[in-house]
């Protein structure tokens, strides 16, 4: 059956975080719906939701890399471990950890063409 997710979304990292909001505030002509300070904004759109954030210290030379670059695909799971073994069924095991931030636990995972996916299980309120 798989895993399931409750959302998909895209996100863009850049140490360069306030540029990339400013840019998409000014291109979208519209303020993000939700701002952590110097950590993430996001920006729903029509059809569309974009996450901007600042990656931590020990996560920046992953978005650097001209593999997988600053773009994820980012999947909103409802139980992360199924989500893992969804994708070792598939051939693609997550090479790294589970790690946790202030909004849940997160995994990155790649698809065959080297993208980056981001699974996300948030915090239970």
């Amino acid at each position: 059956m798989g895993f399931v997710y409750s959302e998909v979304f895209i996100a863009l990292a850049d140490l360069n975080y306030g540029t990339l909001v400013d840019f998409y505030q000014s291109l979208f002509q519209q303020e993000p719906t939700v701002v952590i300070p110097n950590v993430y904004a996001e920006f729903q759109l029509i059809g569309l939701r974009l996450g901007i954030f600042n990656p931590k210290a020990d996560h920046q030379l992953e978005f650097q890399a001209a593999s997988s670059g600053g773009m994820s695909l980012c999947l909103e799971v409802t139980n992360l471990e199924d989500a893992i073994a969804h994708l070792m069924q598939l051939g693609y095991p997550p090479p790294g950890t589970i790690t946790t931030a202030s909004h849940g636990r997160e995994i990155y995972a790649y698809d065959p063409a080297g993208n980056r996916l981001i699974l996300h299980q948030a915090t239970k309120k």
